[in-house]
């Protein structure tokens, strides 16, 4: 008798919504608010109240009232009254961890789903060790790194032993991670031009410092990051603060910036250091010797470009390499970001702001595969 043979192909189906509760469906929106809103409790429920009189979010089951007791119960805020008597509420430190996760999965996971091998996370011939964990294969994953066994059971559990297949979704990666280290500094934009023009471009910067926080303090725990924000003057930031990040009333201080990162990067250990640089203008500012500013915002100043390029050329010298992420597409400046970038001999890329983390993410895993010296 004729064998017959089992019939491969495509199963289409009826779509159906993975299972959320009312809770998790409004703590979705709710992170997206919150991170607009820069850490204001108060007028993220505000807008989500608006949110729900059009688009139906809640039921008389479950409330927005009950949504905010939700969220004090499972400590994501806190009740806060203050010396006067007055109160209010604030975001806790598991609220602002959940915001980093929330912006790393946006970004990581749209990268997993985007370009073909742009993104291995594993890499042969640099010393890499097993960390014991296992991932789901990808695209673009060295065949070699398979772990048999453990794709054989997942193939038994999924199929069954008696109609035994092997598909890709059985496929499981032995993970690695890099003995190599990496010191990095982000430095953001928060000159007032940020929110000019009807755009707001300082919260996609705040989302992915907060994911590139959270993937290096999750996956690589010896590499370390450290966030600046340069206006007028720089100052570090700590990344417990990142989402309440705003914009201020400022010019754009790129020397104050690049030299504050340099000064950071000097007390690290580590071989390879690298400055992150979102911006989305030109510089316009500098400190003077006598403690005063000189401001300029009316095209490329030399004075200015001048100290900027020198800048850039002592970070080259302490083999600190600048990349530059440009996220307005003005020719204009163009000039000036490829000198700085040519004095620096660093990297320069003229992105949108939906390309801005998953550049950002490949240049960083990029970037450790080698010593950037």
């Amino acid at each position: 008798m004729k064998k017959a043979e089992r019939n491969k192909g495509f199963v289409f189906k009826q779509f159906e919504e993975p299972f959320q509760t009312p809770f998790d469906k409004l703590f979705d929106i709710f992170k997206e608010l919150v991170t607009h809103t820069s850490g204001d409790f108060d007028e993220a429920i505000d807008w989500l109240r608006e949110l729900d009189k059009e688009f139906k979010l809640t039921t008389p089951e479950y409330t927005i009232d009950d949504f905010i007791e939700d969220l004090k119960n499972k400590g994501y805020i806190v009740e806060r009254i203050g010396f006067g008597g007055e109160g209010g509420t604030d975001l806790t430190s598991k609220m602002e961890k959940a915001l980093r996760q929330n912006a790393l999965d946006q970004i990581f996971g749209k990268m997993r789903k985007g370009k073909s091998g742009n993104h291995k996370t594993n890499y042969q011939g640099h010393s890499d060790e097993n960390t014991g964990d296992f991932r789901d294969y990808q695209y673009g994953d060295s065949l070699e790194k398979i772990s048999v066994t453990e794709s054989l059971k997942n193939a038994q559990i999924n199929h069954g032993i008696g109609d035994f297949s092997l598909s890709e979704n059985d496929l499981v990666i032995e993970d690695t991670q890099f003995k190599s280290q990496m010191s990095t500094v982000l430095m953001i934009d928060i000159s007032h031009s940020m929110i000019l023009y009807g755009e707001d471009r300082i919260t996609p910067a705040k989302k992915v410092a907060m994911a590139l926080s959270e993937l290096i303090l999750t996956r690589y725990p010896k590499d370390s990051l450290d966030v600046i924000v340069f206006g007028n003057d720089a100052w570090p930031i700590a990344i417990k603060d990142l989402p309440y990040l705003q914009v201020g009333p400022f010019h754009t201080n790129t020397v104050a910036g690049v030299q504050l990162a340099m000064d950071i990067l000097r007390r690290k250990r580590h071989a390879n250091k690298q400055i992150f640089m979102i911006t989305d203008g030109k510089p316009s500012c500098l400190n003077m010797p006598d403690g005063t500013y000189y401001k300029n915002p009316m095209g490329l100043d030399p004075f200015i470009t001048s100290k900027c390029y020198s800048v850039a050329a002592q970070a080259r010298k302490l083999g600190i390499p600048i990349t530059t992420f440009m996220i307005t597409a003005d020719p204009y400046l163009q000039e000036f970001v490829d000198e700085f970038t040519a004095s620096n001999r660093g990297k320069a890329y003229y992105t949108g702001l939906g390309d801005l983390g998953e550049m950002i993410f490949e240049d960083y895993e990029e970037n450790r595969k080698k010593r950037i010296r």
